[in-house]
């Protein structure tokens, strides 16, 4: 018995992970399916889980998993508008869909430096006007990341240290103005710096340097929306 279950639930990861050009809702709808939170764990750390995710007491059933991947589909498109943003599916830690917007660092902020620029501005307001303040049901996260660069005079140690401290910078820079833009601070769950980790390329190429260099949002389902999922009224 439990060899067949076990099973069902390799199987059900491998019709997501394989499912490429499936949208969030059916995706949605097979991670919210019999193999509940377990196989959710699952496909979202195969598929890019970004540790987010709002803390629920039981697995999400399929009609409401198709009605987040339905919503969650929208969010994506209304972001994909967003100048400078660099839009992608991701799941969170609930195996429910949710979309990260990851914003190159030399777009926001001058080199070594935690103040917005100008375009970095207009690229947020647009973010917050057009995305978040229109999806109020949704969670955010944003976490910032450097390269591995040194700083002058400074051993390897002590760059790392100025490079978390930056990263904590910068996304904290990125939630203050979105906040100006009229974001609810109940809607940012979480604000973080990590600094070198979790580099997205090769750090010996100054291309990708450029990309670890990152603000990445992540938007997922609150736990109201889930609720609203549940009772299937969301719309």
């Amino acid at each position: 018995m439990k060899v067949l279950k076990i099973s069902a639930v390799v199987m059900s990861a491998a019709l997501v992970l394989g499912g490429c050009n499936m949208s969030n809702t059916a995706k949605g709808g097979i991670i919210g399916g019999g193999s509940g939170a377990v196989l959710g764990g699952l496909i979202g750390k195969a598929a890019g889980n970004a540790g987010v995710g709002a803390v629920i007491g039981a697995a999400v059933g399929t009609g409401a998993g198709v009605l987040i991947g339905n919503r969650m589909d929208k969010v994506k498109k209304q972001a994909e508008t967003v100048e400078n943003a660099k839009v992608e599916e991701v799941k969170d830690n609930n195996g429910l869909s949710a979309v990260k917007c990851t914003f190159d660092s030399g777009i926001l902020f001058n080199t070594g430096k935690s103040e917005l620029s100008s375009a970095a501005k207009s690229s947020l307001n647009d973010f917050a006007q057009n995305v978040l303040n229109k999806n109020t049901d949704v969670d955010v996260a944003i976490q910032g990341y450097t390269d591995n660069q040194g700083w002058k005079n400074s051993t390897a140690e002590q760059s790392a240290s100025k490079n978390l401290d930056l990263s904590r910078q910068r996304a904290q820079a990125v939630e203050a103005y979105l906040k100006s833009c009229g974001v609810s601070g109940k809607q940012i769950k979480k604000t973080e710096g990590f600094g070198e980790q979790n580099p997205v390329q090769d750090n010996s190429t100054a291309a990708g340097r450029q990309q670890n260099r990152r603000v990445e949002i992540y938007m997922y389902a609150s736990q109201q929306m889930i609720k609203s999922a549940q009772e299937g009224t969301l719309q």
